[in-house]
């Protein structure tokens, strides 16, 4: 990915290294039962194409994560995808209209989330299993200029001035 001189990049990242693990796993255990079938049950044609299918496995899961990059600049979002072609995406930040970021059960444990931006006149942009979903979707936020302002612990506060005065109301009512 190319970006104009003047671009600042924010921030930029690749899916975690991690995720490749299942589809790694799942190459091994074809490995496994490849060399199985030809020294236990003498099948050769058949654990060769078995280990073929095992090392294709695992390497394309390593290859579609090491192959994957996400950028987050000063004026748009782009991601490159791909193993043997590469999909690049690109969106102005101005045509970001929501993000949003989710983790499932195995994300919240080893770290790793999802940040979605939906794009006006356009397909969403999904920056999968990326570290720290929630703050690069707080990066998206404030460069678009859509981040809420103030802390949690203001607007917590904030509301509990709005309940005193909403007591007080209800006592003059009475």
């Amino acid at each position: 990915m190319t970006l104009d001189a003047s671009e600042t990049v924010a921030w930029d990242g690749q899916p975690k290294l991690t995720t490749a693990l299942p589809g790694v796993g799942m190459g091994i255990a074809l490995l496994v039962g490849a060399a199985w079938l030809v020294t236990v049950q003498n099948e050769s044609v058949v654990g060769i194409l078995l280990g073929i299918a095992g090392v294709t496995v695992g390497l394309w899961a390593y290859l579609s994560v090491v192959n994957t990059e996400y950028v987050l600049s000063d004026r748009a979002v782009y991601t490159k995808q791909g193993v043997i072609g590469i999909r690049i995406t690109e969106s102005s930040l101005s045509k970001i209209q929501n993000s949003a970021f989710s983790q499932d059960a195995l994300g919240s444990v080893f770290g790793y989330g999802t940040v979605t931006l939906e794009i006006a006149g356009g397909d969403d942009i999904q920056l999968r299993r990326i570290e720290e979903p929630e703050t690069v979707r707080r990066l998206v936020d404030h460069a678009t200029g859509e981040e809420t302002p103030g802390s949690l612990e203001q607007w917590r506060a904030v509301l509990d001035e709005v309940r005193a005065l909403r007591r007080a109301v209800e006592s003059q009512a009475s």
